[in-house]
């Protein structure tokens, strides 16, 4: 077989399903879950953990020793499924469609509803990803990065055992400085440098232009790379450096304290083309690619159909499998949302089809259009159900969520098919990790945010994603009245600028793409500080200096020493929040 084909692994090792393997990735993922939704709330920033969990994991039973039998290739890659599912239910609404539901009407879920709420998304995008796998993964081997990243990760560590532990080494060590970096933050020994200096009559401290202590900023920037971080600084000089000064000297916002940045004031302007770049940008971005949608379901069910053992997940656990997730969602819908039962029906229909077209981008690009198809149903409900921003968002939060977990299980079933895991064993584990981070996920979002009126869109937590579904949700709620004082104007020429980079991305030729600004990374530029896009353009350049000084020692390391700083930041301040919460 070619290079990423299934495995030739002697036949003992296909007996793969291991309870060890499966708690060990759930409990990580777990913990890993509030590094997503801390990032998530902060800067709209989630990490795919698929290698942080296969590396935490074989690093916790290499120091075990288990007397009896060592974990293996194959339980450590069912220990990354379930790690890399539980850290990715910030995407089932903890950080864009719960808090802006929050926010517009006021209502907070108990624990109880809020997990069963999250674990009911990711359960519909899970049961999507079974039967597609035949098509996308075994008749046409789509490449699915993240997943072929992951198995090159697993295969190293049991054949470069060293090389492994180094990696391990300078993730534990990225996050042990992150954290006490975080520890330092929070006790005032380091603080925000504001800039000098003024444009116009507004200093460049109300503007939001300082140097930020945050080491997550820099990791998430040197994670996103150059060209990305270069566009959010990009975005910020335009927003809060040209536009800003304009907008508070014409008296379009209200103006805050002397002495405090005016974040808040500003992104009540600000977020509106902001918000339209990111939206316009990324349905053109799908809507140009109608090929990729229209190879998603060309003969997908023949190819589904024409062997009955394909997902090796037996048949009847499969229909089983999907009458639960459909009957969950839609009762769930109706009894904590009052969505009325058409709609949820007709919600849930577009979030299967467009799980497989998510799942179908993700598997050539490796990134995952989860605003892109939410705002679809958003739109969708927005024409069906005018007026209902509960509706609105709920439905969109099943389709963004389902979309983001059947992307994550498409790309550990492509690690399985090259390491050699059963489906079936992949798709249990999957499920495990997806109830894991649903009861641990939902318990930190409603330890951090307490009141999201008063907590978001403030330095703190500048929350874009929260900010772009709510805003979407308002105009179909309110209508134009919703926007700010002539803000229609730069609406009408952001939209423009989003579509237009859309279009050069996907026609120019590919060395000229790689050079364009990135719409969506320019469109978050307007709704996150200037400090914070400072910090990632810091970041963006130190990666494209590392990769320049060693190319080899970066594709090795620097995505996992990042990753490290990143989980370090969050949990430390996940933790700081925790505490503070707990003795008011």
């Amino acid at each position: 077989m070619g290079e990423h084909g299934p495995s030739t692994t002697p036949s003992h090792w296909r007996e793969d399903f291991s309870l060890r393997a499966i708690g060990t990735g759930a409990a990580l993922g777990a913990v890993l879950s509030a590094c997503n939704i801390y990032s998530g709330l902060k800067i709209g920033w989630s990490s795919n953990m698929s290698i942080t969990g296969a590396l935490l994991a074989f690093a916790l039973w290499k120091v075990a020793r288990p007397r009896k039998r060592a974990f293996s290739m194959l339980e450590t890659n069912l220990s990354q499924a379930a790690c890399s599912a539980a850290a990715a239910v910030s995407s089932a609404g903890l950080v864009a469609g719960i808090p802006a539901l929050s926010v517009l009407t006021g209502r907070v879920l108990s624990w109880p509803a809020l997990a069963a709420w999250v674990f009911s998304v990711c359960v519909v995008g899970i049961m999507i990803a079974v039967p597609i796998r035949r098509a996308m993964i075994v008749l046409e081997p789509l490449p699915f990065p993240y997943g072929i990243a992951a198995a090159e990760t697993i295969r190293g560590m049991y054949s470069k055992g060293a090389a492994a532990l180094r990696q391990v080494y300078l993730l534990i060590a990225g996050g042990i400085a992150a954290g006490i970096w975080k520890l330092l933050e929070h006790l005032k020994v380091l603080k925000a440098v504001a800039f000098p200096g003024a444009i116009g009559a507004q200093p460049l401290k109300q503007l939001t232009f300082a140097l930020d202590p945050s080491v997550l900023l820099v990791a998430v920037g040197g994670i996103m790379g150059p060209r990305a971080a270069i566009s959010v600084f990009a975005g910020s000089i335009v927003s809060f450096g040209a536009l800003g000064p304009a907008i508070v000297e014409n008296g379009w916002v209200r103006t805050g304290k002397p002495d405090k940045s005016w974040f808040p004031e500003l992104v009540e302007w600000l977020l509106w083309p902001g918000v339209t770049l990111m939206v316009v940008s990324s349905i053109a971005s799908v809507l140009l690619s109608w090929r990729t949608v229209s190879r998603s379901f060309s003969g997908l069910f023949a190819r589904i159909s024409a062997d009955a053992d394909a997902t090796d997940v037996p048949p009847t656990f499969l229909r089983a499998g999907f009458a639960i997730a459909i009957v969950l969602s839609i009762c769930l819908q109706v009894l904590l949302f009052g969505i009325p039962i058409w709609a949820a029906f007709i919600g849930l229909a577009l979030s299967l089809v467009l799980a497989v077209v998510a799942a179908r981008v993700n598997g050539e690009t490796g990134v995952t259009p989860i605003g892109a198809m939410g705002k679809v149903t958003q739109l969708t409900m927005g024409a069906a159900l005018p007026g209902d921003v509960t509706a609105n968002l709920m439905t969109a939060n099943v389709t963004g969520g389902g979309a983001s977990q059947c992307a994550d299980l498409m790309n550990d079933l492509k690690t399985g098919r090259i390491l050699g895991s059963t489906p079936c064993s992949q798709w249990l584990s999957q499920l495990a990790g997806a109830l894991a981070g649903s009861l641990a996920g939902s318990a930190i979002y409603l330890a951090l945010i307490t009141n999201a009126k008063e907590q978001l869109f403030t330095e703190e937590w500048a929350a874009p994603a929260v900010t772009t579904w709510k805003a979407v949700a308002e105009i179909f709620s309110r209508g134009l009245s919703a926007l700010p004082p002539h803000v229609g104007t730069a609406v009408a020429i952001a939209a423009a600028i989003g579509a237009l980079l859309a279009v050069a991305e996907k026609t120019a030729p590919r060395h000229i793409a790689a050079r364009l600004p990135s719409a969506p990374a320019f469109g978050l530029g307007f709704v996150v500080p200037a400090n914070q896009s400072l910090s990632m353009l810091l970041g963006g350049l130190l990666a494209f200096a590392v990769v320049r000084f060693s190319k080899d020692w970066s594709e090795r390391y620097w995505i996992v020493g990042c990753s490290g700083v990143v989980a370090g930041e969050s949990l430390v301040g996940v933790g700081i929040s925790i505490h503070g919460m707990l003795a008011r």
